[in-house]
C-alpha cells in the first residue's frame, strides 16, 4: 500500500508531509514518526468553508460557531506522501544542528498587547496570539486565543530565531474602527460576566429556598409536638428550646433572603426598596363559612395565655414576674385547701402587698377572674362565691402556675 500520511507514534496525529512532521516535532518534541496508509481527513464546513482535520476539530468548531454541516473532501486532497526532505528544509535542519541559533521573543504590537492585558489575558498568551495571528487586529487575536485555548503551550512565551525578519504589523482597521471594535468586545465580555453572575445568583436562591422549605417542615413538626405536649399538660424545656432555636434560625434565613434581594437590586441598578412603602392591599375575598365546628379555647388555655402575656409585658423584671406567679399560686392553693373560708376566697384590691405583687401587673387580675373571682362592692374586692368554687378550674390554674414557675422557657417563645 502507498503511504498517504505520517503518523506520530507519541500522540497519534496524522501529518500530510515531512515539513508538517518537522514542525510538529519542533512544537511537541515528538520524534517517533512512521508512514501510514490512513489519509488525513479534510472535513470542510459548508457554512464558513473552514477545513477541519479531525472529528475533534469539527466538534470544537461546532461548539464555537454553531455550524454543524461538514463535507468530506478527503478523497480530493489525498496523494501519496513523499519521504524526501526538501533541500531548503534539510539545509536549515543541518544548519540548526551545527550552529544552533539564538531564540528570542518576537516583537508584537505594543498597543494591542496592552489592550489584551487590560482585558485580563496573561502576557505570554497575548504575545503568542499576536505573533501567530500576524498582529492583524484585536478581533483576530482574540479569535486565535479562542481557537487555541486548549493548546498545552498556550501560556508559554513564543520564541523565534534572532535573525528572523518580522514584518511590521499592518493594522487592517482605522483607529476609530479599532476603538469601536474594542468597545464592542468589552461590552460582550461585560454582558457575559453579568449573565454568569445572574445564573450563580439564581442557583444560590434555589439552594436558599430548599433550605428554607426544610426548616419550615421541621418547624411544623416541632409545633405539632408542642401542641401535643400542651394538651397533656407536659411542657418540656427541651421542646421549647428546640422551637426557640428553629424560630431564631428562620428569622436569620429571612434576613439573609432580604439581604440577597437588596444585593440583587443593587447589581441591576434598581433603587432600594422603601420599607415604609405600603404594598397594595389584596382584593377582599368574601370568606366562606366553614361547616366544620371550631373548638373554643378552654379555661386552661386562656389561663396559660394570660400568664404568657403577663411575662411578656414584664420580661425585663424576671424576679417580679416569678413573685407574681408564686403569689397567684398561693391564692389559688388557699382556696383549694379551704373552700369554705371566706377570708381565703376574698381579696382586697387596695391591699398594698397585693397591688405590688399582682394588681399592678398587667394580666394578674385577669388570671384571678379566670379562676372564678368576681369584683364586688364597686370593684373594691375580688370574691369567689361559695357556690361557684370549681375545683377542676382551680387545679388547672395551679398546674399552669407551677409549670410557668418551673419552666425556664415559659413565655419566651
Amino acid at each position: 500500500m502507498v503511504g498517504l500520511s505520517l503518523k506520530c507514534g507519541d500522540c497519534g496525529a496524522l501529518l500530510r508531509s515531512v515539513e508538517e512532521a518537522q514542525q510538529h516535532a519542533e512544537l511537541t518534541s515528538h520524534s517517533n514518526f512512521s508512514e501510514s496508509t490512513e489519509a488525513v481527513l479534510n472535513l470542510v464546513c459548508t457554512t464558513c468553508a473552514k477545513p477541519c482535520r479531525s472529528k475533534t476539530e469539527t466538534d470544537l468548531h461546532t461548539k464555537r460557531t454553531g455550524h454543524t454541516e461538514f463535507v468530506d473532501k478527503t478523497a480530493e486532497a489525498v496523494k501519496p506522501i513523499s519521504l524526501e526532505v526538501p533541500k531548503s528544509v534539510a539545509d536549515c535542519a543541518n544548519a540548526s544542528t551545527s550552529h544552533p541559533e539564538e531564540m528570542v521573543v518576537p516583537e508584537v504590537d505594543k498597543k494591542l498587547l496592552e489592550e489584551l492585558e487590560a482585558m485580563g489575558f496573561p502576557t505570554a498568551r497575548a504575545t503568542r496570539a499576536l505573533h501567530y495571528s500576524g498582529n492583524a487586529s484585536l478581533e483576530a487575536t482574540i479569535n486565535w486565543i479562542v481557537e487555541h485555548e486548549n493548546d498545552c503551550d498556550i501560556d508559554q512565551m513564543p520564541l523565534i530565531p534572532v535573525n528572523t525578519k518580522v514584518e511590521a504589523p499592518k493594522p487592517s482597521l482605522t483607529p476609530e474602527e479599532l476603538k469601536a471594535k474594542q468597545q464592542e468586545l468589552r461590552e460582550k465580555a461585560r454582558k457575559k460576566k453579568e449573565e454568569e453572575e445572574k445564573r450563580m445568583e439564581r442557583e444560590r436562591e434555589k439552594v436558599f429556598l430548599n433550605v428554607l422549605c426544610c426548616f419550615s417542615l421541621i418547624f411544623f413538626l416541632v409545633a405539632i409536638l408542642e401542641v401535643k405536649a400542651l394538651g397533656v399538660q407536659v411542657m418540656h424545656a427541651v421542646t421549647y428550646f428546640v422551637v426557640y432555636v428553629v424560630r431564631q434560625y428562620l428569622l436569620f434565613l429571612s434576613e439573609l433572603f432580604m439581604s440577597l434581594q437588596a444585593e440583587r437590586r443593587r447589581k441591576l441598578g434598581l433603587p432600594p426598596e422603601d420599607p415604609s412603602a405600603v404594598k397594595p392591599s389584596a382584593p377582599v375575598v368574601e370568606e366562606k363559612k366553614s361547616s366544620l365546628p371550631v373548638r373554643p379555647a378552654t379555661k386552661a388555655e386562656q389561663m396559660r395565655e394570660c400568664l404568657r402575656s403577663l411575662k411578656q409585658n414584664h420580661k425585663d423584671d424576671d424576679a417580679k414576674v416569678k413573685r407574681a406567679f408564686q403569689t397567684l399560686l398561693t391564692y389559688v392553693g388557699n382556696v383549694v385547701r379551704n373552700p369554705a373560708e371566706e377570708k381565703f376566697r376574698k381579696i382586697r384590691l387596695s391591699n398594698q402587698s397585693f397591688h405590688e405583687r399582682v394588681g399592678a401587673l398587667q394580666g394578674g387580675i385577669e388570671f384571678l377572674e379566670l379562676c372564678g373571682f368576681e369584683k364586688i362592692e364597686g370593684g373594691e374586692f375580688l370574691l369567689i362565691p361559695r357556690d361557684k368554687v370549681d375545683m377542676a378550674v382551680l387545679n388547672s390554674a395551679g398546674a399552669e402556675l407551677d409549670s410557668a414557675i418551673k419552666n425556664p422557657f415559659f413565655g419566651v417563645l
